[in-house]
């Protein structure tokens, strides 16, 4: 088992679950954060850190495209550790449909 971060995370990128992940496996897009399935302990500890609930178990149905997803975009994009500012509209965005259509972006972001 891994966590993934899903669609949610888009347009919002809260980063108050990389401050407690203690293996350092998330990693930053322009607007969303992805997590490495084979870095990832499956400790847990992110989720509930999640304001968006964007972070969920690879075991629930429907996963298995987010797992894909975030293991091909943390091959790319450079490592978070620490705590950022959301996005000016994560709280407009949080819980929105359709975002990966309306706002997806595969910029990597500033990492650090």
């Amino acid at each position: 088992m891994t966590y993934v971060v899903t669609e949610n995370c888009i347009g919002c990128k809260y980063t108050d679950c990389v401050e407690v992940c203690p293996v350092d496996c998330f990693y930053e897009g322009e607007n969303t954060l992805v997590i490495h399935p084979d870095e990832c302990i499956d400790c847990g500890v992110c989720e509930p850190e999640c304001p968006a609930d964007a972070i969920r178990p690879d075991t629930e149905p429907g996963m298995d495209q987010w797992v894909e997803f975030n293991r091909k975009y943390s091959e790319m994009w450079p490592v978070i550790v620490t705590k950022k500012d959301p996005l000016p509209e994560a709280a407009d965005r949080d819980g929105e449909e359709g975002k990966m259509e309306k706002y997806f972006s595969e910029a990597p972001g500033e990492g650090g």
